[in-house]
């Protein structure tokens, strides 16, 4: 008999597996990369809401909160205000927005469900704008989070919007959108 334990292998991620097969030999090919470790790859993806509107209504806050745990199946870290803004009746350290940080497994099937299933329902969509920031990153915005299938219509109580940021390893914006391109996303022609 024995005594040691086998752990069984898990599987990979679909996007995960389509960045190793598919993705890493397609650049290496485009730029030309002598060593697959130098192919860039997506580090992290950090989801953001902001609940503006959290000052005049604390419900927002944790429905924000309840919304993107779904969504993302992580727990969300509250945002607080830096400094006060007498104009929008906002002090020092109000809660005013909601974030998670997604990276590993968690990531890969985030950015699957996104391209599969939550893009596909966003209403008159003509492909997402190919706008880097100027180091490789993307980041894209949602007006309601009810594209999400994880959302139930019925129990929205604010339509809230959202901020995606995928942070990539990339050195240029050409190698991030390639990556993005590569990984999916669907760009507008």
């Amino acid at each position: 008999m024995s005594t040691t334990t086998e752990k069984k292998p898990t599987a990979l991620p679909r996007r995960q597996q389509i960045y190793r097969e598919k993705v890493v030999p397609a650049m290496r090919k485009e730029f030309g990369y002598p060593n697959p470790m130098m192919v860039p790859r997506l580090q992290k993806i950090v989801v953001n809401m902001g609940v503006g509107k959290a000052v005049e209504n604390k419900n927002r806050m944790e429905a924000a909160t309840k919304d993107l745990t779904a969504i993302t199946g992580q727990r969300p870290l509250i945002r607080k205000a830096r400094g006060a803004v007498s104009g929008f009746r906002l002090r020092e350290g109000y809660p005013i927005g909601v974030a998670v940080t997604l990276r590993g497994a968690r990531m890969w099937e985030f950015l699957d469900r996104l391209i599969t299933l939550a893009i596909p329902r966003i209403r008159d969509f003509r492909g997402l704008p190919t706008k880097l920031d100027g180091r490789g990153n993307y980041t894209m915005g949602l007006s309601e989070q009810s594209v999400f299938p994880e959302i139930q219509l019925d129990k929205v109580e604010f339509v809230q919007g959202m901020d995606i940021t995928f942070v990539t390893s990339a050195p240029t914006d050409k190698e991030g959108l390639s990556l993005m391109s590569n990984l999916g996303m669907p760009f507008r022609k």
